[in-house]
């Protein structure tokens, strides 16, 4: 299986609509690919707070419409990074669908028009342009303030059935969070898709901890992360992916760059199998005692 991570660099002056015309053309040149990976926030930069309201989309927006079409025109399965989306408010979803909404249902993520929360929401494309899935990301970084406090968080976990292996979606920050890496390999996944704008200053967090949730899993890691600098913070770059033995098969530098790398996805169940460490976990410890 061949996979390109696109490490986009959110270029200042460069408009978000360029920048989506930019990177659809990047995602086209990977034709051949089985999986292009982009980061997370690369239309605003995942640092650029004051733009998330002014930028944010429906999950149906013009994001969407172009990244679908890239993945139709490159006939690859696409990981569209996030994006900031505002979705319906429940009064709109109400207006727009009063029969779903007296019952108490939702019209799904982005439908309708847009006065409700700000989520971070990945889109993953199949190769025909057709949403596979959506994302909404359940650990927002901040510390009571950014995306802390302007996003809403997820509360799903998603995973995505490709012809030969089974991804796992998570976004940046929920990198810390083991317990969500282990609740997407329960769910069948086999290869944990990370998306990041993750900071310079923090760099070897980020490729410790993909290496770390690659081996506690057994699975792969492909993590896609941008550089440039955004709002003033210096990006890590150095996308990166880690086969499950924690080996790192591929890493890029710090500037923007297109790492592709061809893996196994057998190696996920040989892995298993050779070493069943995960047949060897206790769950349900009672808490200890006083």
């Amino acid at each position: 299986m061949r996979a390109s991570l696109l490490q986009i660099a959110v270029v200042e002056g460069e408009s978000v609509p360029a920048r989506r015309q930019r990177v659809a053309s990047l995602v086209r040149e990977q034709a051949g690919a089985d999986l292009v990976v982009l980061p997370e926030l690369w239309t605003t930069g995942a640092f650029a707070y004051e733009s998330f309201g002014a930028e944010a989309e429906p999950l149906e927006g013009p994001t969407y419409e172009v990244m679908a079409k890239a993945a139709s025109d490159a006939g690859v399965w696409l990981h569209a990074g996030s994006i900031p989306e505002r979705a319906a408010s429940d009064a709109e979803r109400a207006a727009s669908d009063p029969e779903r909404a007296a019952s108490g249902g939702s019209s799904g993520a982005g439908d309708g028009p847009l006065d409700g929360p700000l989520y971070n929401t990945s889109l993953v494309f199949s190769p025909s342009g057709e949403l596979a899935a959506a994302y909404r990301k359940i650990h927002r970084f901040g510390f009571d303030k950014g995306e802390a406090v302007l996003m809403g968080a997820g509360s799903e976990l998603v995973t995505v059935r490709l012809p030969s292996t089974t991804l796992g979606l998570a976004t940046c920050y929920d990198l810390r969070f083991p317990e969500l890496f282990r609740g997407l390999v329960d769910a069948g996944a086999e290869t944990l898709v990370v998306p990041a704008g993750w900071p310079e200053r923090r760099r070897s967090h980020w490729t410790l901890l993909a290496r770390a949730r690659a081996i506690e899993d057994q699975a792969y890691v492909l993590a896609c992360g941008t550089a440039g600098t955004h709002a003033g913070v210096p990006q890590a770059g150095h996308s990166i992916v880690v086969d499950p033995w924690g080996e790192v098969l591929a890493e890029a530098g710090s500037d923007e760059e297109i790492l592709t790398v061809e893996f196994d996805p057998a190696k996920v169940g040989v892995t298993r199998e050779q070493f069943p460490a995960l047949k060897d976990r206790l769950l349900g410890l009672d808490a200890p005692r006083r």
